[in-house]
């Protein structure tokens, strides 16, 4: 059962909405310990000081910030608490934008903005305004000590709250010397066209169903197999090829080719051409003309 990680309230205006944020992503990774091959016991690691390797008790540890010059500045948590607003448990609204205004490289983490039991009204009216006006909220508020920027959009009737990232936080493209490189790239009229007709025949609507974290699957599997008893279960490395330089235009004629021949395969489009097909048997012929 999901439980909430903060609790507090919208402030829209001079109104307040009492709310919960639950987190919105459950993710599934597979996780392993580090262990000794030798005994099979877990490895467990030390608090040990960098000076003498002596044993370090977790209440003498302090935080440290380095400075340019190899020394470090401790700052310690009650200072840290002083500077901490969290007496201020409110998301505060700054303003309302249009959703395809934002890059999605500012989305980090998303929550369920879920409305206490005794004041529904406010909230759902504020997630049907907002759908109405097809507009999303840009706002900001403080969970555990960091202070956050935030998205607040409408979704069925409900509020989902996506944390974003700072502009000073994203890496700017001209940091990346390897993007100069495509300017002096030229791209043809007739790889175009073929690049576009590529992407037409891979054109589908969403659906989060249709992908699977096949590499976790693979490890899960992996270790059932152990578990039962498998050996040998490490397949032999392909063998290396040579770079080859790729014949562009034969490529994306290959790929889009490929793309058709797999919506052919594909069980909707059976399903789409045997309904056309048994819908054509159904049709009555035409009366010859005497």
């Amino acid at each position: 059962m999901p439980r909430a990680i903060w609790s507090g309230s919208i402030s829209f205006g001079l109104v307040n909405i009492p709310i919960k944020l639950f987190s919105a992503v459950s993710k599934k990774t597979v996780r392993f310990n580090q262990i000794d091959s030798q005994t099979g016991a877990r490895v467990k690691q030390k608090r040990v000081s960098a000076l003498d390797g002596s044993d370090v008790d977790y209440d003498d540890i302090v935080k440290g910030y380095e400075l340019p010059s190899g020394e470090y500045v401790t700052i310690t948590q009650e200072e840290l608490d002083a500077l901490d607003p969290d007496a201020v448990r409110t998301i505060d609204i700054l303003e309302f934008i249009d959703l395809d205004e934002i890059d999605p490289m500012y989305y980090d983490s998303a929550y369920h903005l879920v409305p206490d039991p005794t004041t529904v009204k406010p909230y759902k009216l504020l997630a049907e305004a907002m759908a109405a006006a097809n507009k999303v909220a840009i706002a900001r508020f403080v969970m555990r000590t960091k202070q956050y920027l935030a998205a607040i959009r409408p979704q069925d009737g409900t509020l989902v709250l996506s944390t974003m990232v700072y502009a000073d936080e994203l890496v700017a493209r001209s940091e990346i010397d390897e993007f100069d490189a495509l300017e002096d790239v030229k791209i043809e009229k007739k790889e175009l066209a073929m690049a576009e007709q590529l992407i037409a025949s891979l054109d589908a609507d969403f659906d989060s169903g249709r992908h699977v974290d096949t590499y976790r699957e693979a490890v899960l599997e992996l270790i059932d197999r152990k578990v039962a008893g498998e050996t040998d279960l490490v397949a032999s490395a392909p063998e290396e090829t040579e770079n080859k330089v790729v014949d562009l235009m034969a490529a994306l004629e290959a790929s889009v080719a490929q793309a058709k021949d797999a919506k052919k395969r594909h069980p909707a489009s059976k399903k789409a051409s045997g309904k056309a097909s048994a819908a054509a048997k159904k049709k009555p012929a035409k009366k010859k003309s005497a």
